[in-house]
């Protein structure tokens, strides 16, 4: 190879370029033409991102740069030990747009569980198309989302980010979700492609899963979501997958993801023989055709990644390409046809995005209607669970006059789990706030109490801080230099004036981890930074102050020192383990609605000298509330409960357990105790222990439900809405009784491997092949009617697999309500060793009092097969199989007999 082959050359002509530009945007974008323009230093240029939100352009081709996004902002509750950027990623919560520090306001959806919680297509399709207008607002052609890694156990830290345990009620929502986002030009990004369900050292672990495993329970839901949905790009996990990185898995990348692209007759042989042998080399399986990209700093490996079929990696500047491509091709480790194949399917996206006419390089807009609240808070409810109602205290309604609202979560809205799935709302609804709107619409008095503190990091000062102009939030202002001697110190001198700082900026929240949204022009990496806001209280009394920063600084209030963190700050998890420890202490006898100056004085430069592995100017985040006595708390609450008639997750880390929090267990068994008309909300993103369930008459189930999470719940509570979800993930007694129990987290890691050792009995499979009751089953779920099912009938399985199963719901009740019926299969005969049952099927169905209606559902291969990891292919084998429609998992309401006369076998989708 020549050197001038790696040179970019004169390029095309001003003409030229001007005659491309006028084509390419006005008609469908020419693929193969522009891939015929690029030089190969500019193909390679493709390959990476340009920062973390963009793709490469190249101008003098006619190729624009396209905007990607996930919904979130990152959370001082990660804990990255690895030396990479951990800006991004997580689950569909919203669109965050392209900035971590002062982004722009997006709406905020219920969690993936809560989606998955209400086993409805159609709503989870209407908020893939909410989705896709505000990604259209925001500029955005890709959104990072959805995820449908398996919840294998409860502990996972981003469990909440993925729909279900259920490969098929997790690949089926997902699609649902994919359908709904691209009808509106967006691309949706399928993802962690494969097995990434811990976060325990999640860049390096080997994720060790028997292949019948993998087939049936990992790879499944994105199988399902590419064949039902089609989504345009799809991103690989961080771990290893059996010893090898998924991002530099050909197997996993090519194989098994990608379609043949040989044409003519040698394609249909290549078909027809790599049916009799296969794993053969030349098939791939699923027929994916969309670009392929590694999570953020997700690769590891230069030739590996392109010839497994990695197209584009993020962010830029590149780790493993750039010149170490260009070496690689003066080295002929690649070749400039592997480089084409990987550029083209960037480009095909590229054709996606003009295509959906969202401008290139646009304005960044929040989306905030009628109808878009209306969509979130339809959301919400439907996201919520009814696990117990013995005694029918719900609906609250008019029998309901004093009603306590007790515990920390009820004040302050928890909208999302932690990490990088937390989200700058446009605006939220607190249970509190929804609880007393509709209260008074009944005439019933609401009163609040904590009770007891479940939070990890204290509450954000965000509701209590006014900017010294008196809008919302708080004012950053910036110097290079610092403004005086003793400018971060324990007693500086406030008299002494400042020098005018060099740019400022107000922000809307106390928790700014700063690693864009800055004047780069103005503002160095190493500086010095003032925040200021008028705080208020709204309770008088002694309270604590929670910080922890990047950097130095020291906090004070009213000029007098606060929190010192300029004096050997500890490190600690903040900011991805760039910060430090969350201290706290308590401000004695502050009054309600007393103003105090809030001043916080911080330098990054022993942060910059330290060392940062991506771009950050710091991080702060500042915390508050009322001090609470423990027990003195709980007493209150109890003597409050007594006249009344009537919150741990996040990306960085796993769970270490899934008790409540602090005395909130004890909370719950004493208002119990004190009035057993209580109703007892939960509010989490995985399952939690309830050593208290026995003395409780009414549970209710509430994930994190968004924006409109409090109007969501009080829809629920008080009957405007009758709830319809059903768990989407097996509620274990104790974290014992889960199948993962001994293989997950450090716990379970052997030499940098977790072992799969529950194989294909994940979820409910575990618990029944066991036979371990749980405490609440997947797919339970009550309603404030009944239904009653009747007159299963199937029809006989065709050749191919298919077959109709009808039955009839009545709405035996006297409300109207929404069931979902579930239909469950069993092999009652096979070679290996099978569940007990299977999801194959679900619909929802609405139903009047005493309406009844005939449902005709059609099933396919897909429920009768399984795995043979020995013959590498999937087997539907002839006999008898159990046909159930159900309630719930362990509530069979119907079962009927169907029959395979003769097996047979097939691979792909």
């Amino acid at each position: 190879m020549h050197k001038s082959d790696l040179s970019g050359g004169a390029g095309p002509s001003h003409s030229i370029y001007t005659l491309l530009l006028s084509t390419t945007m006005s008609t469908e974008f020419d693929v193969e033409g522009t891939l015929s323009l690029l030089s190969l230093p500019n193909k390679i240029k493709l390959l990476t991102g340009q920062g973390s939100w963009h793709t490469e352009a190249v101008a003098e081709a006619g190729v624009p740069s396209m905007r990607l996004s996930d919904g979130n902002v990152p959370s001082t509750q990660c804990n990255y030990k690895d030396p990479v950027s951990p800006v991004k990623t997580t689950g569909p919560n919203g669109v965050r747009g392209t900035r971590f520090f002062n982004g722009v306001p997006s709406s905020c959806f219920p969690a993936s569980t809560g989606l998955g919680s209400s086993f409805d297509v159609d709503l989870v399709r209407k908020v893939g198309e909410a989705l896709g207008d505000e990604s259209r607002a925001k500029g955005c052609h890709v959104l990072l989302a959805p995820t449908v890694n398996t919840q294998r156990s409860p502990l996972g830290g981003r469990g909440f980010e993925s729909f279900s345990e259920d490969p098929h009620l997790n690949g089926t929502i997902a699609s649902a979700y994919i359908n709904g986002l691209q009808s509106k030009g967006v691309s949706a990004t399928i993802k962690h492609f494969v097995a990434n369900d811990q976060e325990f050292q999640r860049f390096s672990i080997s994720s060790d899963v028997s292949e019948r495993a993998l087939r049936e329970i990992y790879l499944k839901p994105f199988q399902i979501a590419i064949k039902n949905s089609n989504p345009w790009a799809l991103m690989t996990a961080y771990n290893r997958v059996n010893g090898l990185h998924a991002s530099e898995d050909k197997r996993l990348l090519d194989d098994i993801l990608r379609t043949v692209s040989i044409s003519g007759p040698t394609n249909s042989f290549f078909e027809t023989f790599s049916c009799l042998v296969p794993g053969s080399s030349n098939f791939k399986e699923w027929g994916f055709k969309g670009l392929v990209m590694s999570d953020w700093n997700g690769v590891y490996s230069t030739v590996e990644s392109i010839k497994a079929g990695l197209d584009l990696e993020m962010p830029g500047p590149s780790l493993f390409r750039g010149k170490a491509l260009e070496r690689s091709i003066v080295a002929e480790k690649l070749f400039h046809a592997d480089i084409d194949v990987r550029v083209r399917k960037v480009l095909e996206l590229l054709k996606h995005a003009h295509a959906s006419g969202i401008p290139f390089d646009g304005p960044e807009e929040s989306v905030d209607t009628l109808e878009s609240r209306q969509t979130l808070r339809t959301a919400a409810a439907d996201s919520i669970v009814l696990l117990k109602n013995d005694k029918k205290l719900l609906p609250l309604t008019g029998k309901a006059k004093k009603i306590v609202v007790i515990g920390p979560n009820a004040k302050h809205a928890m909208t999302s789990g932690g990490g990088s799935a937390q989200l700058l709302s446009t605006y939220s609804i607190s249970p509190l706030q929804g609880i007393k709107t509709a209260a008074k619409e009944i005439g019933a008095e609401v009163t609040y109490t904590i009770g007891a503190v479940s939070h990890r990091y204290l509450p954000l000062l965000d509701p209590y801080v006014q900017q010294p102009s008196g809008r919302p939030g708080v004012l950053i202002e910036f110097w290079n230099d610092p403004p005086v001697a003793d400018y971060v110190s324990t007693s500086p001198d406030f008299k002494a004036p400042l020098e005018q700082a060099i740019w400022s900026t107000p922000t809307l929240t106390t928790h700014s981890f700063m690693t864009d949204g800055i004047d780069e022009t103005k503002v160095n990496l190493t500086c010095w930074m003032r925040i200021t806001a008028k705080f208020t209280p709204d309770e008088d009394g002694d309270w604590e102050f929670g910080l922890s920063i990047a950097g130095r600084a020291n906090l004070f209030l009213n000029q007098k020192l606060v929190i010192d963190l300029s004096t050997n700050p500890p490190q600690g998890e903040s900011f991805f383990g760039l910060g430090t420890s969350d201290e706290q202490t308590v401000v004695k006898g502050l009054k309600a609605g007393q103003v105090y100056d809030l001043e916080l004085r911080l330098s990054n430069a022993e942060f910059a000298v330290r060392g940062s592995p991506f771009r950050c100017w710091g991080g702060v985040r500042m915390g508050a509330m009322k001090q609470i006595n423990g027990d003195g708390a709980i007493t209150e609450a109890v003597q409050l409960a007594k006249a009344a008639d009537g919150k741990w997750e996040s990306e960085g880390f796993d769970r270490t357990d899934i008790g409540l929090p602090g005395l909130t267990n004890q909370l719950v068994r004493e208002v119990l105790l004190a009035n057993p008309n209580t109703v007892v909300v939960n509010q989490s993103g995985t399952p939690v222990s309830m050593p208290w369930i026995e003395e409780a008459s009414a549970v209710v189930q509430a994930f994190y439900g968004g924006n409109e999470l409090g109007n969501g719940l009080a829809d629920v509570l008080f009957g405007k809405v009758n709830p319809s979800g059903k768990l989407p993930l097996t509620f274990p007694k104790c974290l014992e009784d889960s199948p993962s129990y001994l293989s997950f987290g450090n716990k379970g890691q052997e030499h940098g491997k977790i072992l799969y050792n529950e194989g294909i009995f994940v979820g409910y499979r575990g618990f029944e092949i066991k036979n371990v009751a749980p405490l609440f089953p997947f797919g339970f779920g009550l309603s404030y009617t009944q239904f009653e099912y009747s007159h299963l009938n199937s029809s006989t399985i065709s050749p191919d697999g298919k077959f109709k199963v009808t039955f009839d719901i009545m709405n035996i009740g006297d409300v109207q309500g929404r069931e979902v019926a579930q239909i469950y299969v069993t092999d009652q005969r096979s070679s290996l060793p099978r569940p007990t049952k299977e999801l194959k099927g679900f619909v929802k169905v609405d139903l009047k009092p005493g309406e009844t209606k005939r449902v005709e559902y059609m099933l396919d291969r897909e429920a009768l097969g399984f795995y043979d990891d020995r013959a590498a292919h999937w087997i539907a084998e002839e006999g008898i199989f159990t046909v159930m429609v159900a309630a719930s998992s362990t509530d069979i309401r119907l079962t009927t007999a169907v029959e395979l006369e003769e097996e047979f076998t097939w691979t792909g989708l």
